[in-house]
């Protein structure tokens, strides 16, 4: 495959062009970074790639974030597919995408197993009940975060608000909640664009030398009937082929081949970021198929924190902890592996798919208004998603015991107040201070909290 080359009146870049190989390890060096969340995720590709290397325009490198957050899915492991891909054309897209998850992949396959192997033992329990405490810090850190950005107007904010109320009183399932906000967004857009807020594009020239691939650099893949046909009809037999085969071998009612198409459906409703699906994960995998507990929902959260990669990688503990328990035929460690895998890959393999396939329309994409006005309706009610999910995770995680409460529409959950757990409360407090106080990061934060679970276990205080 040749490399893409500029079209247009750009002069040629004084930045030398990488090698596939060069890539390679940039990508690699990138992958053992990505800590933090998107956010850290995406500073880490704007220092690599646009500020110290000029591999990407300042400008190219905003429009091609703007594109993928209009997917479902893990925007910043969708950045990292899409500049590769500008750069060495699809094998580039594979090989950053796929580097950008594989350290995850592999710290929280281990770190699933040793919860399984060792989660009973006082040690462990208290370590990850200081993990999950800071959890709940963390998802109001993102709330925060999220709303300062997404509710810059009035209207938006009613959007944020209604979601909320939908998930957390009504019980709407998610991808009702998020396709009625973009329609939202889009009618709101449409008859009263003044409601929303008019983002200004980035300007001024890039400081530095030229980059390799600038603002005004088309790629040699032009968009295409065929070439669209040919990468649909590939990404759909890599996508489902492992599921296809599990089904067969395993039978359809297996916990394998539930959480394959589970997942797999799942990975195209994920707008808005890890956040806001990960409140729909949890509602199907605890309360429809009871593949983990609650409680062990928001434990696995704080080890996806913990690693590196896309926080959506909770889904591979998830996956772990439903095959070990119900493995049917297979040795249960031999399931629970197996599924952890599928559940990766039937989650990120069409992330790879939006990205090769909408690439080369992004131009036409970036100036759409009416999706423009969609995805900020999405934007907003994702705000309230996140909310939702921090209620959720702060009922199980701070209480030991709750009651439902059916009336009619509305559908509840209340903590029971005699069962407050007050060793992750005090936990949470101090994660709290740490983070907006302090201001420390994430991971460094995770690590205190652990520290003062293993301290409270073993001074005999009740974590479990």
């Amino acid at each position: 495959m040749t490399e893409p080359t500029p079209a247009g009146p750009t002069a040629a870049p004084a930045t030398a062009y990488p090698s596939f190989r060069e890539a390679v390890r940039a990508w690699f060096l990138v992958s053992l970074q990505t800590f933090g969340g998107p956010a850290g995720q995406i500073a880490v590709m704007q220092r690599e790639l646009v500020d110290e290397r000029r591999w990407i325009g300042q400008r190219r490198f905003l429009h091609a974030l703007n594109y993928c957050t209009l997917l479902p899915g893990p925007e910043a492991q969708q950045l990292a597919t899409y500049v590769g891909w500008l750069l060495h054309g699809t094998r580039g897209g594979l090989v950053a995408g796929g580097l950008f998850v594989l350290p995850g992949v592999l710290a929280l396959l281990v770190l699933s197993a040793v919860y399984v192997a060792f989660g009973s033992t006082t040690a462990i329990t208290a370590v990850f009940t200081g993990l999950a405490a800071a959890v709940l810090a963390i998802v109001v850190q993102a709330v925060i975060r999220v709303g300062k950005k997404a509710l810059d107007s009035r209207a938006l904010v009613v959007l944020a608000v209604a979601a909320f109320l939908a998930l957390a009183l009504f019980g709407v399932p998610f991808p009702v909640v998020v396709a009625l906000a973009g329609l939202a967004g889009w009618a709101l857009g449409r008859w009263r664009p003044t409601a929303l807020p008019r983002r200004k594009a980035a300007e001024g020239p890039d400081a530095g030398p030229p980059p390799v691939v600038s603002d005004d650099v088309l790629h040699h893949e032009a968009p295409s009937t065929r070439r669209t046909v040919r990468v649909l009809l590939a990404g759909l037999v890599v996508w489902g082929l492992p599921v296809a085969a599990v089904a067969v071998l395993t039978g359809g009612g297996s916990v394998l081949t539930q959480q394959g198409l589970f997942f797999s459906g799942a990975a195209v409703v994920t707008f808005g970021g890890a956040y806001a699906v990960l409140a729909y994960v949890a509602q199907q995998a605890v309360e429809v198929y009871g593949w983990l507990t609650p409680r062990e929902m928001v434990r696995g959260l704080a080890l996806a924190e913990t690693t590196p990669g896309p926080l959506i990688m909770v889904v591979q503990f998830v996956a772990f902890l439903g095959a070990y328990r119900a493995s049917g035929d297979l040795d249960p460690w031999v399931a629970a592996v197996l599924a952890s895998l599928l559940v990766t890959w039937v989650t990120f393999v069409p992330s790879f798919l939006f990205v090769l396939l909408g690439a080369p329309y992004m131009e036409r994409l970036r100036g759409n208004r009416s999706l423009s006005a969609a995805l900020t309706g999405i934007t907003a009610a994702v705000v309230g998603v996140i909310a939702n999910l921090g209620v959720y995770f702060a009922v199980h995680t701070l209480f030991s015991g709750t009651s439902g409460v059916d009336a009619g529409p509305l559908a509840l959950e209340l903590p029971d107040p005699t069962t407050l757990r007050w060793v992750p409360l005090a936990i949470a407090v101090v994660a709290a201070v740490l983070l907006f106080r302090v201001r420390w990061s994430v991971l460094r934060t995770l690590g205190v909290c652990a520290v003062l679970g293993l301290v409270a276990g073993l001074a005999g205080l009740p974590v479990g």
